[in-house]
C-alpha cells in the first residue's frame, strides 16, 4: 500500500493538524510520499497555465508543459497513492489557500475527471482519504464549516469516495477534549 500525505497548515510547529496525520501515519502506515503545502506556497493557476491545460496534449508547447510539470507531479503523486492523509486546518471557515492552490493543481478535466451527460466522474477511484480536522471555533460539520464537506466533494469530484473525517474541532473552547476526541476516532481507524 503506498501512501501520500499532505500537511497544509501554515504552520511550521505546533500543528494540530499534523500532529493528527503523525498519529494517523502510526495507524495505518508511514507515508511513502510526502507533501508540505502550508510552508512552501503553491502557485495559484494562471492564464499560462488554464492555456496550457486546454490545449491538446499533442499539441503543447515546451512552454505549456513547462506550466503544467507541478500539476503533472502532484496527479502522478495522487495515482500512486492507495491512501492519501490530508491536513485540513480551518482556516475562516474553510481550508487554507495553500490547499485551495493544491486542489486547483489536481483536478483536470480528461486527467482526474471527465464529463459526462449526466455530470462529472471522478477517474481515481479505489483510493482511500483520510482528513484530519482541526478548527479554533469552527464545529465540524456544522453550518458554518466550510472545510469538511468540501473536501469531502473534491475527493468524491475525482474519484476517492472512501472519504475518513477525523476532526479535533473548537480548540480554544475544547481544547484537550478536542484532540481525546480525534484520537479516539483514529484509534477507530482500520489500517
Amino acid at each position: 500500500m503506498t501512501i501520500l500525505r499532505i500537511d497544509s497548515s501554515a504552520k511550521t510547529e505546533g500543528s494540530t493538524t499534523s500532529a493528527l496525520l503523525d498519529r494517523i501515519e502510526e495507524q495505518v502506515g508511514r507515508a511513502d510520499i510526502r507533501r508540505d503545502i502550508g510552508g512552501t506556497a503553491l502557485p495559484h493557476l494562471s492564464g499560462t497555465w488554464l492555456a496550457a491545460n486546454f490545449t491538446p496534449e499533442d499539441q503543447r508547447t515546451d512552454e505549456a508543459r513547462a506550466a503544467l510539470a507541478l500539476s503533472d507531479t502532484l496527479i502522478d503523486e495522487l495515482r500512486a497513492a492507495d491512501t492519501i492523509l490530508i491536513g485540513v486546518p480551518i482556516y475562516n471557515f474553510s481550508i487554507p489557500s495553500s490547499l485551495k492552490s493544491w486542489i486547483d493543481l489536481v483536478c483536470r478535466a480528461g486527467v482526474t475527471f471527465r464529463y459526462t451527460e449526466d455530470g462529472p466522474i471522478g477517474l481515481l477511484e479505489g483510493k482511500r482519504a483520510i482528513l484530519a480536522v482541526a478548527s479554533g471555533g469552527t464545529p465540524v460539520g456544522s453550518d458554518i464549516d466550510w472545510a469538511s464537506g468540501y473536501m469531502r466533494h473534491i475527493m468524491g469530484f475525482i474519484g476517492i469516495t472512501d472519504v475518513t473525517v477525523i476532526s479535533a474541532d473548537q480548540l480554544m473552547a475544547r481544547g484537550d477534549e478536542a484532540v481525546a476526541q480525534a484520537d479516539a476516532q483514529i484509534a477507530a481507524i482500520a489500517a
